[in-house]
């Protein structure tokens, strides 16, 4: 009967332990949720002289739509470039004797 009850106080305390950690999980779990959702709502800060982000954004898309397209592998004559393979398409074939 001794034995019993050491086993079934054992098995309480084991089940105390566990459900306190999974309840101390939860709430760390809990925490770094509010912390994440209240930096993502802040404003960002404005800096006196820092880069205004609507001006950069525009600057960076006006210099896409202005610049040509680039073809490196072109450029290194790895590939034909678009130029030379519109050309090529309306050259004369040479005339195989049959």
């Amino acid at each position: 009967m001794i034995r019993n009850r050491t086993d079934t106080s054992q098995t309480m305390q084991r089940v105390r332990v566990g459900l306190t950690g999974l309840a101390v999980v939860l709430l760390l779990i809990g925490m770094a949720s509010a912390v994440f959702n209240s930096a993502s709502r802040e404003r960002p800060v404005s800096v006196v002289g820092g880069p205004k982000p609507a001006i950069v954004a525009e600057l960076s898309n006006s210099a896409s739509s202005d610049a040509p397209v680039s073809e490196p592998l072109a450029e290194l004559g790895l590939t034909p470039s678009a130029e030379t393979a519109g050309n090529a398409a309306g050259a004369v074939q040479p005339q195989t004797n049959r």
